[in-house]
């Protein structure tokens, strides 16, 4: 594992290790944003945070050194090789066998391993053994459906789903950020009595900054040819999952006169290109691709002004932009599974695959009192229950 420099003292506090977040500072990604917001948010000062980092992500942010702070966290790099699929399963692996060095070393008593996805389940029995050595406790953040995603192969998809298994076989405490998930771990994984609980992720609920007349605002506006509330709003990765094919099939069938705005990224994208050749969306204008957008206070001004948020995402548990929509786009149409429902209620309108197109029309003519009954509950759930201090007190509760 090679030199661990003299970095840490020995002292009382709480030490909890977190793995498989590409680090801090966050530069995108749900699991960096949410280690972020967890040490921002830090009230308690009996625990100290310790975080594994991507040396590549660091880079993003000017840091060399194997060791450094952020938020009061201690952070460590780990260097990892391009191995293509692999790459993840790699640090997540060398990052853990490396905390669990670090805590031997500092002699922390009871430290926390808290891993982020099930990615390393095959290999994680030996490095439980090693937890439990140090008198340590496993936390398994289950994230969503890995081994659902349609970008993977059949063995591919087969290694995920017994990675899962695995990792909620040895974890002491499953984290699930959302409900679904976490009765779907106690109702598929019975014979290893799970022992898990629920705390939602989070989201920030700031107004943008920008208004109407900035130059940024002017300038993306402009470029994509783009008029305020008259557009329909997508944003995340282009992904099958993700079901752009029936979004995009549905509004090409629809009679609405706005656009069709999708906020991502499609460079050397198959399914981009298989789509584009088999529903021609390229010769409808109301279809616009209009790349990313990095600058979060833009990107908070456009889903502000958005006529409504389109959602389709059905694989996973709490979808950061489903959050980020809900508070801040007045009217939210999500595709209808229980994920979506679970973290909306009765705060959006909901679409089967093969009804979006009418769902379109007939929002096209909703009243005013309607949205607005809407997109107030939509955003009073958010502030309540999707807080970023509401979550970190619950995280405190848990880990300290």
């Amino acid at each position: 594992m090679g030199h661990i420099e003299e970095f840490y003292e020995v002292d009382e506090k709480q030490h909890v290790y977190i793995i498989g977040s590409k680090g801090i500072p966050a530069k995108y990604g749900g699991f960096e944003t949410f280690v972020e917001k967890l040490t921002e948010y830090q009230v308690n000062k009996n625990i100290q945070y310790h975080i594994a980092c991507m040396t590549e992500n660091s880079a993003k942010s000017g840091i060399t050194d194997k060791h450094f702070e952020h938020n009061g966290a201690k952070c460590f790099n780990i260097d990892v090789p391009n191995v293509g699929p692999a790459k993840a399963i790699y640090y997540d692996i060398t990052a853990l066998k490396y905390a669990i060095e670090l805590a031997d070393k500092n002699k922390d008593k009871h430290p926390i391993f808290y891993v982020l996805a099930c990615r390393i389940g095959p290999f994680i029995g030996g490095l439980k053994n090693k937890i439990k050595e140090l008198d340590g406790k496993l936390y398994v953040n289950p994230d969503g459906h890995e081994w659902m995603r349609a970008k993977w192969s059949y063995p591919v998809r087969r290694y995920w789903k017994y990675s899962e298994q695995l990792m909620v076989k040895h974890a002491d405490i499953l984290i699930c950020d959302s409900k679904n998930i976490e009765k779907y771990i106690q109702e598929n994984y019975a014979q290893y009595k799970p022992k898990t609980t629920y705390i939602a992720y989070g989201t920030d609920l700031e107004k943008s900054k920008l208004i109407e007349s900035s130059p940024e605002v002017i300038g993306w506006y402009q470029k994509n040819n783009i008029r305020l509330d008259n557009y329909y709003l997508v944003v995340g990765r282009f992904v099958p999952e993700n079901n752009y094919e029936t979004m995009i099939r549905e509004f090409l069938k629809s009679d609405t006169k706005k656009d069709f705005v999708l906020i991502t990224n499609i460079e050397q994208n198959k399914f981009y290109k298989r789509l584009r050749k088999e529903t021609k969306f390229d010769q409808d204008s109301r279809i616009k691709f209009v790349g990313t957008v990095y600058d979060q206070d833009l990107l908070k001004f456009i889903r502000e002004n958005a006529f409504a948020y389109l959602h389709g995402h059905e694989v996973g548990g709490t979808n950061p932009s489903l959050l980020e929509a809900l508070a801040s786009t007045k009217l939210n149409l999500l595709l209808d599974v229980g994920f979506n429902r679970e973290v909306a209620e009765n705060g959006a309108l909901y679409w089967k695959k093969y009804e979006l197109s009418k769902l379109i029309n007939d929002v096209e003519i909703i009243d005013s009192k309607k949205q607005s009954y809407l997109n107030n509950i939509s955003a009073k759930r958010m502030d309540n229950l999707y807080n970023w201090f509401r979550i970190n007190d619950q995280y405190e509760r848990i880990l300290g």
